[in-house]
């Protein structure tokens, strides 16, 4: 099984090598379509090598990734499978009944006609740039943070594909705050966190797809921005290791305008950090 891009966010550049080996040694390649907004209209699970592969909607097709967002989607399989491929008592597949693998043989049939949708109204033109999209974003929002966070895996290019490992993990040493902190911080400027602690323990993958414009990245840079300087403080002793914005985060409202304040920073760093909150 691989996944390409590979979860750690880097186009594997011998991948087609890598399913020619397995070939040769009688093996088959099954893909993982999660990522398949970095490769619309570029390259195809076939054309990389794949036999079989199942083709997320979900983060490419329009459809939430997390938060209840299904991981449904079309499994694809070449010529050579067919004969394996498992039938389904109400929609049969080739004529074939037996083997069904799910109860509902089309998924969540629910999304299916927004994930139409849009396909059709992108087109093939449009699916490209969204593939295109997706990249750049992902590399202007490493190139922004490079200097002020670790940035954990890059390609033979020195660039990510459709994501990228911010590694946290040292500020635990430094500052005494995890990725945790900085999920739980992230709410103060109005984000929720992006993947946290896997696949790298200890690290944040941003994942911006091609849905959001410059100016909110940019305010979700300057968010991490402002977060990497608020652990700078703790760092040179500025403020204390356990009454600070990251670990009291997140600030609620109530908290913020309650008669009673005992932190030693102002409620204005803590509910509202930046200018545009």
């Amino acid at each position: 099984m691989i996944t390409y891009p590979s979860t750690h966010g880097v186009f594997e550049a011998r991948v087609k090598e890598i399913c020619d080996i397995i070939h040769d040694d009688g093996g088959q390649i099954y893909l993982d379509g999660a990522n398949l907004n970095a490769v619309l209209g570029l390259t195809s699970p076939g054309i990389i090598g794949a036999d079989v592969g199942h083709l997320n909607l979900h983060k490419t097709f329009a459809i939430p990734h997390g938060g209840g967002g299904p991981g449904v989607g079309a499994i694809g399989a070449k010529q050579h499978l067919k004969p394996f491929i498992p039938g389904h008592t109400v929609a049969p597949v080739a004529g074939r009944k037996d083997g069904a693998v799910a109860a509902a043989p089309y998924g969540n049939g629910g999304i299916l006609p927004i994930s139409y949708s849009f396909i059709k109204l992108l087109g093939k033109e449009g699916l490209l740039k969204s593939a295109k999209i997706s990249i750049l974003n992902a590399n202007y929002i490493m190139e922004r943070l490079k200097n002020d966070f670790k940035i954990v895996f890059t390609g033979d290019e020195g660039r990510v594909a459709h994501e990228l490992i911010l590694d946290c993990s040292g500020f635990k040493k430094t500052a005494g705050i995890s990725e945790e902190d900085i999920a739980k911080r992230l709410m103060d400027f109005g984000f929720h966190a992006p993947t946290m602690s896997w696949p790298v323990v200890g690290g944040l993958m941003i994942e911006p797809t091609e849905s959001e414009d410059k100016l909110e990245i940019d305010r979700f840079i300057d968010a991490f921005k402002t977060i990497r300087e608020e652990i700078a403080e703790i760092e040179r002793g500025d403020v204390d290791k356990d009454d600070n914005v990251l670990k009291n985060a997140p600030h609620t409202l109530t908290h913020c305008v309650a008669d009673e304040w005992e932190h030693s920073y102002s409620r204005k760093k803590a509910g509202y950090p930046t200018n545009w909150i």
